[in-house]
C-alpha cells in the first residue's frame, strides 16, 4: 500500500461495537455442529453467532451495498444487496450470486431446490439455487397488490402464500405459476405472516394492530386479538409443545398470548429501545431469540411463573452513534465509550465477549428499575442526559468508583463502578446552584481519591470520589476560579497543582491544598475550546478555538510548541504513551499526528465522516475513533510496531492528504501487489556484522549443550547408558565409510577409478582421521578458520573421538596435535567464539597432559598458546571489574 493512498502512522485495522440493524436475523440449526446459529447484518455485512456461548465465530465477506434482507436453509445464507442476491457457505464463503432484479431485494424465501425474491419494483423472481439461472418471474400490479410479505404454508406443495398493502393474501402455486386463491382480508396492510404449529393455520398480523389466526383450508378466521403496544413487527409460535404465540411491536414490546384461554399471557415492555425487527423461537426448547435496530441482540428463556420470559444473554452495542471513548486500563484492552443513546459501555480490544454494558445514567437507578403499578414517571424522566465528559482513574477501582462523567445540559456529575459494572451511587454537585449553570469540564485524579469539576460561571470544585462529599473550591470567597466558562481542568502527577483554563483565556495554576489564590496566571493568546494533560510527562496541549493547538510545560509554566493546520473546530485531542506524538482531529474531517520534538506535522489523512472522539492506547497499539452517524468504534493499527516507516514533516499546504475508509469488521486483505511494499528509498537492507569490533571479546552462537559438557561425556554417557542390552541388527551386505558430524556424510575422499583393483587398499599406513589430515594440512590463519568451521558442525561426542585419536598411542601423531594447538591460538587471538575455544583447550589438556609433558615440542606451542589466552583473560577481567564497580557505586549513592 503505497503512502499517497494511505497514512504513514496508521491503517484500518476492525470496528467494534456492530451487533444488528434493522434487518431481521437468521436463524439456523447445524445439525453437525448440534448448535443453532444466529447470522445477524452490521450493514455491508453480516455476523454468525453460537447459540451456546452467543461468541461471534465469523463475518462475511463486504457486499456492493447495505444488506437489505437476509434468509437461510440448511446449506446456505442468503443476503440481499442492491439488485443483487448472494448465497454463502459457512457464513464466510460465497457460492453462489442471483442477479436480473432492476430493483433492490427486500423479501427471499428459500423454497426447496429455488430461491424465491421480491423487489420493491414488486417483481417475483424464482432463481434455481445450484445453477443461478431464473426460474420464473411474475409482475404485480403495485395499485392492486403490493406485496408486503410471504410465507410457505406447511404441507402446500408448491404453494406460497403473498400478503399485501392493500390487506389481501393470494396463495400461488409456483409450479404451475398459477394463481390458486384470493383472500379477500380485512381492509388493512399486512405487515407479517407466520404459518401456525397447527395443520392450514396462519397467524396474520395486520397494520391496525390485529392479530388473526386464520385457517386456509376453510377460509375461515378461528380467532382475533388486538394488539396494544404499538404495530407488530415480529411474530412466532412456540416450537416446545406450549400453546404460545409470541409478538413484538415496533416500539421494543413482548407479548406472550395464551392461546388455549384467548388473552394476554404475559409481557415484556421495553424488551428493546427500538423496533424489533425479528423474533423466532427455537426448535424443542423454551427459547426465544430477538433483534433489533437498536444494535441488539437477545436470547430470551420461558421460565417464568407467568410463563413470561426472561434475559438469559445478549449482545449489544450503542443504539445511537457514540461520542466519547477513552482507555481505561494501563492495559490498554478495554476502552470506556459514551453514546447517544445515554449509556456507557466497555468494550474489549481483544475480543467482543467481553463487551459490557453498564447502562444507562439516570436520576434514581433503583427508581428506574422498579416497576411502579402508578407509573408516574417513565424511564425518559429518570434518565440522565447523554455524558459530554468522562475521566476515570483505576488505581482504587477495587474500594470505591473509579469514573466520573457529566453530561450535557446539567451541572450534575455521576459516579461510575468500572469493577462492578454499573452507575455509580454518588451524585456530585455543589449546594446554591441555579438551573442554568452546567458542568463544562472535570479530571480525576492521579490517586483516585478526587474529582475536580469545573463550571460553566467560572467556579472550580472538588469532591471526593469514595463518599461523594464535597472537598472545597478553588478561587476566592466569591468561589470564581475565571470570570468565563472553564473550558478545562487537570492535576499533575503527584497531586500538587490544578490547573484550569477559562473562557476569560487566561491558565492558572494552584495549589491542590490551597486554593483561595493561583500561584500562576498565564495570559494566552487565543480563545481554549478544550484541555489534554499527560502527567507523565508534564505537558499540557490546548486546543484553541482558532483551530491551532498549544503546547505548555506545566513545571516550568511556558508554552513550549505551537501546531498549525486544522481547518476546522477541534474535536479531541490525545498523546501517546510516551509523549512523543499529540494526536488530534477536527470537524474537517483530518487526524493529523504531530511529532512533539520536532514541532513537525508527521502524519495526517481523511477520513469519511468526522471523528468525534479519539484514545490513543497505553501500550501505543492501536488508536479508536467514533465518528458521526456510526454506532461503532473504529480501531486504527500503529505501523510503527511492525513496519519499518521513516517520518518526515509534512507541508499541509503541498501534500495531497490521503482519504482512508472506516475500518470493516474485518480485517481487510490486501492485494498481493500491496503486500510489504514499503519506500525505503535508496537505503541498504542493513545486516549485523558478525564482530562489532575485533578488540571486543565475542561469543559464538552455538548453544550451551555444545560445548558446557565436553569434560564430563564420560559422566553423560553412563547416566544415558541402557539398563537392557542392545539387539545387534543384521549385518548390511555392504558399508560406505561415514565421516563423524552431525550430518551424514559418506568418507568419498578416496577414489579408486583408474585401478585395475578393487580393493581398498591405503596410500599409507597412517590412522588419522579426516579432520586430523585436514587440520594437519594447514598452514595459515583461513585453513584454520575452516576447520574451526568443521568442528562446530560436530557433536560434543565427535569432538571428544577426534580429540582423543590425536595421541600417538591411539595411532595419532604430535604434528596433529601441535596443529591443533595452533588452530586455538588462532582463535583466541580472533576474539571471536571465545566459550568455545577454552573449552576445546579444557578437552585438550585433560586428554593429552601426559604426552604434552614428554615432548618439548608441544609444550613451546602450548606455553605460547597460554599466553594468548592469559592476555584474552585479563581484558574480559578488566571490563567485568570496570562494571562491578560502577554498579557498586550506583547503589551507594
Amino acid at each position: 500500500m503505497s503512502e499517497k493512498s494511505s497514512s504513514r502512522v496508521f491503517t484500518g485495522c476492525r470496528v467494534l461495537g456492530y451487533v444488528s440493524t434493522h434487518v431481521p436475523c437468521v436463524v439456523r440449526f447445524i445439525k453437525r455442529r448440534g448448535e443453532t446459529l444466529l447470522c445477524t447484518s452490521v450493514g455491508k455485512w453480516f455476523h454468525t453467532y453460537g447459540c451456546d456461548k452467543f461468541r461471534l465465530l465469523s463475518v462475511s465477506g463486504e457486499h456492493p451495498g447495505p444488506i437489505t434482507c437476509m434468509s437461510g436453509d440448511n446449506y446456505h445464507v442468503y443476503s440481499a444487496s442492491e439488485n443483487d442476491i448472494f448465497a454463502w457457505r459457512r457464513g464466510c464463503e460465497l457460492k453462489h450470486t442471483y442477479k436480473g432484479h432492476k430493483a433492490p431485494v427486500h423479501i427471499i424465501l428459500p423454497f426447496g431446490a429455488h430461491l424465491i425474491s421480491i423487489d420493491e419494483d414488486n417483481v417475483l423472481k424464482i432463481f434455481d439455487i445450484k445453477d443461478e439461472s431464473e426460474f420464473l418471474e411474475l409482475l404485480f400490479d403495485a395499485e392492486q397488490f403490493k406485496i408486503t410479505t410471504m410465507c410457505h404454508p406447511p404441507t402446500y406443495l408448491n404453494k406460497i402464500l403473498l400478503g399485501s398493502e392493500q390487506g389481501q393474501l393470494q396463495l400461488w402455486n409456483i409450479r404451475t405459476s398459477k394463481l390458486v386463491f384470493t383472500f379477500k382480508g380485512w381492509k388493512s396492510p399486512v405487515n407479517v405472516i407466520q404459518p401456525a404449529p397447527a395443520v392450514d393455520v396462519v397467524a396474520i398480523a395486520l397494520g391496525n394492530g390485529k392479530i388473526i389466526l386464520h385457517n386456509l383450508r376453510y377460509d375461515q378466521s378461528i380467532v382475533d386479538f388486538t394488539h396494544d403496544w404499538g404495530q407488530v413487527s415480529s411474530l412466532s409460535f412456540r416450537l416446545d409443545g406450549a400453546p404460545v404465540m409470541v409478538t413484538g411491536s415496533t416500539r421494543g414490546h413482548i407479548v406472550m398470548w395464551d392461546l388455549e384461554e384467548k388473552r394476554v399471557m404475559s409481557q415484556i415492555q421495553s424488551a428493546h429501545s427500538a423496533r424489533i425487527s425479528s423474533l423466532q423461537c427455537l426448535m424443542s426448547e423454551p427459547l426465544m431469540v430477538t433483534n433489533s435496530e437498536d444494535n441488539s441482540l437477545k436470547m430470551w428463556i420461558f421460565d417464568m411463573p407467568d410463563g413470561g420470559a426472561r434475559l438469559l444473554k445478549r449482545r449489544e452495542g450503542h443504539a445511537l452513534p457514540p461520542t466519547l471513548v477513552r482507555h481505561c486500563e494501563p492495559t490498554g484492552q478495554n476502552i470506556l465509550v459514551a453514546g447517544r443513546d445515554r449509556s456507557l459501555h466497555i468494550m474489549n480490544t481483544v475480543t467482543e465477549t467481553f463487551n459490557k454494558s453498564m447502562g444507562k445514567a439516570s436520576f434514581n437507578k433503583k427508581a428506574s428499575k422498579s416497576k411502579s403499578k402508578k407509573k408516574k414517571r417513565n424511564d425518559k424522566d429518570l434518565a440522565l442526559p447523554p455524558i459530554s465528559k468522562l475521566a476515570s482513574c483505576m488505581q482504587r477501582d477495587k474500594q470505591w468508583d473509579s469514573i466520573a462523567s457529566l453530561h450535557e445540559g446539567r451541572f450534575l456529575a455521576t459516579t461510575w463502578s468500572y469493577n462492578k459494572i454499573r452507575m455509580g451511587d454518588h451524585k456530585l454537585f455543589p449546594q446554591g446552584f441555579d438551573k442554568g449553570v452546567q458542568a463544562t469540564s472535570l479530571t480525576v485524579t492521579h490517586c483516585g481519591n478526587f474529582v475536580i469539576i469545573g463550571y460553566s460561571n467560572g467556579q472550580v470544585h472538588k469532591f471526593n470520589m469514595q463518599s461523594g462529599l464535597y472537598r472545597g473550591h478553588y478561587g476566592p470567597e466569591s468561589k470564581l476560579a475565571h470570570k468565563g466558562a472553564v473550558r478545562g481542568v487537570e492535576t499533575d502527577i503527584c497531586n500538587a497543582r490544578v490547573i484550569t483554563a477559562g473562557a476569560d483565556d487566561k491558565l492558572k495554576f494552584w495549589k491542590f491544598k490551597t486554593a483561595t489564590t493561583p500561584y500562576h496566571v498565564m495570559r494566552l493568546e487565543e480563545s481554549v475550546s478544550m484541555t489534554k494533560c499527560h502527567r507523565d510527562s508534564g505537558l499540557l496541549a490546548i486546543a484553541n478555538e482558532d483551530f491551532s493547538i498549544t503546547l505548555v510545560d506545566i513545571d516550568t509554566m511556558n508554552v513550549v510548541r505551537k501546531f498549525d493546520g486544522h481547518t476546522g473546530k477541534i474535536n479531541d485531542i490525545d498523546f501517546d504513551s510516551q509523549s512523543r506524538w499529540l494526536i488530534s482531529t477536527s470537524m474537517d474531517c483530518t487526524v493529523c499526528t504531530w511529532d512533539i520534538p520536532s514541532a513537525q506535522l508527521v502524519d495526517i489523512f481523511n477520513v469519511e465522516k468526522p471523528c468525534t472522539s479519539l484514545s490513543m492506547s497505553p501500550t501505543g497499539d492501536y488508536l479508536a475513533t467514533t465518528h458521526v452517524g456510526e454506532v461503532g468504534v473504529f480501531l486504527w493499527a500503529n505501523r510503527l510496531l511492525y513496519e519499518r516507516v521513516f517520518l518526515k514533516p509534512i507541508d499541509r499546504n503541498t501534500v495531497q492528504v490521503p482519504r482512508l475508509k472506516l475500518p470493516n469488521t474485518a480485517p481487510e486483505k490486501p492485494d498481493i501487489e500491496d503486500i510489504g511494499i514499503i519506500d525505503l528509498g535508496e537505503e541498504p537492507e542493513y545486516k549485523s556484522p558478525e564482530q562489532i569490533s575485533s578488540e571486543l571479546i565475542t561469543l559464538s552462537n552455538q548453544p550451551a549443550s555444545r560445548w558446557l559438557n565436553l569434560l564430563h561425556l564420560d559422566i553423560v554417557k553412563r547416566r544415558n547408558k541402557p539398563k537392557t542390552p542392545l539387539t545387534v541388527p543384521k549385518s548390511a551386505p555392504f558399508f560406505l565409510p561415514t565421516i563423524p558430524s552431525l550430518e551424514l556424510e559418506f568418507d568419498l575422499d578416496k577414489d579408486n577409478e583408474g585401478k585395475e583393483t578393487k580393493l581398498l587398499i591405503p596410500d599409507s599406513l597412517s590412522t588419522l582421521s579426516v579432520f586430523a589430515k585436514k587440520l594437519v594440512s594447514c598452514d595459515d590463519d583461513e585453513s584454520y578458520s575452516e576447520c574451526i568451521d568443521k568442528l562446530k558442525t560436530m557433536a560434543p561426542s565427535s569432538i571428544e573421538a577426534e580429540v582423543a585419536s590425536m595421541s600417538p598411542d591411539v595411532g595419532g601423531s604430535l604434528d596433529a596435535m601441535k596443529h591443533y594447538l595452533l588452530m586455538l591460538n588462532v582463535m583466541l587471538r580472533s576474539n571471536k567464539d571465545f566459550e568455545l575455544a577454552q573449552s576445546y583447550l579444557s578437552l585438550f589438556l585433560k586428554s593429552h597432559t601426559k604426552v604434552i609433558a614428554e615432548n618439548q615440542e608441544l609444550r613451546d606451542v602450548l606455553a605460547s598458546t597460554e599466553e594468548t589466552a592469559t592476555h584474552a583473560w585479563l581484558k574480559l577481567q578488566n571490563h567485568l571489574m570496570y562494571n562491578i564497580c560502577v554498579v557498586k557505586a550506583l547503589k551507594d549513592m
